[in-house]
């Protein structure tokens, strides 16, 4: 079986994860601030907070803003993204995307703005950049909020910038992620005042830049939550990090490699413009009559295909009284949709049975 996903972990993540236990330091500490400083400069902002996830992230990004109005999201996206909106005390207004690429844009989102619109979150789908720069002249003509998932898109850019850096990033280390730190998140912004509002409300709401009596005290000045990540994961961070541009190569080449031999009844992803995708999934199209069964005998045949995302958000048992709009795209890519193997460490043997396997059986479906 070849996986749909395998995070390449190495001797240098083995050799600081031995690092990071005999140094003592388990929680929060040196390890977290080398990783936030390396990734803060990576993506291109002044400021990276490490946290135990992107759902944390996203939600924590909001009650920092004080966001309670509505919030403009795509419904393709994993549930977390709403569910952030929701627990946070906002309200989701789904979006709908553009078809080929899956994300949502400008003209999908500036239709639903109205006077309670706080916020907008365009979700970078499966490794390839919003068009932003139309997205950022909404946020600024209608003083919104940008929030950006950046879950699947860790090192993917947009005119050359990299996500997370239009607006304030919400980053994922889930193992399925271009990185991985088992569990785990990073939020970006070069706004230093949210940047350390965002640090006192992951840590219990202690500030520890406040002025006491002893350096033992420890003062709440707000409400807190306890979102970190360990010193632990984030030392696997650090490592990770370092190979993220070999790595996002190697996915690359791969999706190059898939879509140039991949035949007739299969759409592949499409590289919008100005956009240089990082691939943290590789998605097909193929007619929705077939899909299901496709992806079940794919399966059967030795490949650990799967759909992202079926249902979408609005289809949702919850969230089914959020909707009010139409959003045909969404629902016609969630029947349609499938992803396959995706990783740095595929093989071109590999590579050769995905594409034998996925040809010669949606040949024989269509």
């Amino acid at each position: 079986m070849i996986p749909l996903c395998r995070p390449s972990i190495g001797p240098e993540e083995l050799n600081k994860i031995a690092e990071v236990l005999k140094s003592g330091w388990l929680t929060h500490g040196p390890y977290n601030e080398e990783f936030e400083k390396l990734f803060a400069d990576y993506i291109g902002v002044n400021h990276a907070q490490t946290i135990n996830s992107c759902a944390s992230a996203l939600f924590i990004v909001l009650k920092a803003l004080n966001i309670t109005g509505e919030v403009i999201i795509p419904s393709f996206t994993f549930v977390a993204t709403a569910h952030a909106v929701v627990l946070a005390g906002a309200k989701p207004v789904f979006a709908d995307i553009d078809y080929e690429s899956g994300n949502i844009t400008a003209q999908t989102i500036e239709p639903l703005i109205t006077d309670k619109t706080e916020a907008i979150i365009p979700v970078h789908f499966a490794g390839q950049s919003c068009q932003m720069a139309e997205i950022m002249e909404l946020c600024q003509r209608h003083k919104l909020a940008l929030i950006e998932d950046s879950a699947e898109a860790i090192g993917a850019t947009y005119k050359n910038k990299k996500t997370g850096s239009f607006g304030i990033g919400c980053f994922s280390f889930f193992p399925t992620k271009n990185i991985t730190t088992g569990e785990g998140g990073m939020i970006t912004t070069s706004d230093q005042d949210l940047a350390h509002k965002i640090k006192v409300l992951i840590s219990h709401g202690i500030d520890k830049t406040t002025d006491t009596k002893f350096a033992w005290q420890r003062e709440a000045v707000t409400a807190g939550y306890n979102l970190r990540m360990s010193g632990i994961l984030a030392g696997l961070g650090i490592v990770q990090l370092k190979k993220i541009d070999e790595m996002n190569n190697r996915r690359r080449e791969h999706a190059k490699y898939l879509s140039d031999n991949l035949k007739e009844g299969i759409i592949t992803p499409i590289e919008t413009k100005d956009c240089q995708p990082v691939y943290q999934m590789y998605t097909i199209k193929v007619r929705p009559e077939i899909r299901n069964e496709l992806v079940e005998e794919l399966k059967n045949n030795g490949l650990g295909a799967s759909v992202h995302f079926s249902p979408a958000v609005h289809q949702q048992a919850y969230y089914k009284n959020y909707q009010s709009a139409d959003l045909p795209n969404t629902e016609k890519l969630a029947q349609s949709i499938i992803t396959l193997p995706m990783f740095p460490d595929l093989t071109k043997n590999d590579l050769d049975q995905i594409i034998e396997q996925t040809n010669k059986i949606t040949a024989i479906f269509n």
